[in-house]
């Protein structure tokens, strides 16, 4: 019975497993945004993921709330036992978590299908159709390919051949995030986040909701980020970044002991309470991430039934704070128009190209912007 009802409140399908709809390649956030927005329109979505779960990190997200989420995800109710999404200030959001709250969302969708552990390998097109061959051997087709996966898109590289990658910026971020509960007791973070400046370092802090969703005082989340442009030798090292592609970021067990020992001698330097004891405890932890920053300028954004949103098509500098809107924004124009080329029978090419026309200059001026900070963050053009 909950199935017919919410059946009954969706839009009129625009396209169905027979007609095609939409593939989309990954499925972090702009990936599950661009799935709902498609639903909400009314396209059958095929949603393809390369891995399982997303590990737990300190990324965060500005400008978040709970009458976002509800459009993002149509305004379902969130399954029994979800964790609440919930602003500790600012709308800034665990990552983790608006992710967890989107994905439920999607796997409730009646016209969304996921296939996690679905890794792309490559996408082709011709005058009918466009298609996704994952690493099982398997051929999923639909009116469009969508590649929503990441800085390191394999859909880039067929719809931009001539400039597929994304280049590295000339420093990372150390991320992390502790429980308020095991800090230094007497602390009181602040309601809102800081920015450091140390020299050549940054540091953002931001109190996050806790591990249930709670923003009680006590029982909340510290989330770090670490600006540092001192460690490019390690990331060539390590094969982070090979020539000015980034490859993938560091984990803990890739970072050497002497890098912690520095990085805590550092941070006891660099940071005053409460923000320092949050970083000393993630590094004493060994829970940290370092990912180095790419940035992608785009040329295009469609190539014929392919086409690129979030991180696949544009990547700023999250010193923007404007990643996730980019992507949202992304994900609503490219909807209205596979949506309006599938029930107006517009040739999908066509379609495709008022999104490009609409969302390219817009993504370009983005990343430019955040290329400033980097030039002036590194002394230098990478």
């Amino acid at each position: 019975m909950e199935r017919k009802a919410r059946t009954s409140r969706l839009p009129r399908q625009v396209a169905g497993p027979g007609a095609g709809g939409a593939v989309v390649v990954g499925g972090s956030l702009a990936g599950l945004m661009t799935g709902l927005a498609l639903s909400r329109a009314g396209v059958e979505v095929t949603l393809l993921e390369r891995v399982g779960a997303f590990p737990r990190s300190g990324a965060s997200l500005g400008g978040v709330d709970e009458q976002l989420l509800a459009r993002l995800t149509g305004g379902a109710t969130p399954p029994p036992g979800s964790v609440p999404l919930r602003s500790v200030t600012s709308g800034i959001q665990p990552w983790d978590l608006l992710h967890q709250r989107l994905r439920a969302a999607a796997e409730a969708d009646e016209r969304i299908s996921m296939h996690h552990r679905a890794r792309v390998i490559r996408v082709c097109q011709d005058a009918n159709a466009a298609w996704a061959v994952t690493e099982d051997g398997r051929t999923h087709r639909g009116e469009v390919v969508i590649g929503a996966d990441g800085h390191r898109s394999t859909v880039r590289a067929a719809v931009a051949p001539d400039h597929p990658d994304a280049a590295f910026a000339g420093y990372l971020i150390w991320l992390g995030v502790a429980d308020e509960s095991v800090l230094a007791p007497g602390h009181r973070y602040p309601r809102h986040f800081d920015i450091l400046h140390r020299g050549k370092d940054i540091l953002l802090g931001y109190p996050l909701a806790g591990r249930h969703g709670s923003v009680r005082p006590g029982s909340r989340r510290i989330g770090w980020a670490w600006y540092d442009a001192s460690r490019n030798d390690l990331l060539r090292q390590k094969g982070s970044v090979r020539g000015t592609v980034v490859q993938h970021s560091l984990r803990a067990a890739d970072i050497p002991e002497s890098t912690f020992t520095e990085l805590t001698a550092g941070a006891a330097g660099l940071w005053p309470a409460p923000w320092r004891d949050a970083v000393l405890d993630s590094l004493d932890r060994r829970d940290i991430l370092g990912t180095p920053i790419a940035e992608y300028v785009p040329e295009r954004l469609v190539n014929g039934r392919l086409a690129l949103v979030g991180d696949a098509a544009h990547v700023p500098t999250p010193m923007t704070g404007s990643g996730f809107g980019a992507a949202m924004d992304d994900a609503d124009a490219i909807a209205e128009a596979v949506a309006s080329g599938l029930r107006h029978h517009t040739p999908m090419p066509r379609a495709l190209a008022t999104y490009e026309r609409k969302r390219l200059a817009r993504a370009r001026s983005l990343v430019r912007s955040g290329q400033q900070f980097s030039r002036s963050f590194t002394g230098q053009l990478v």
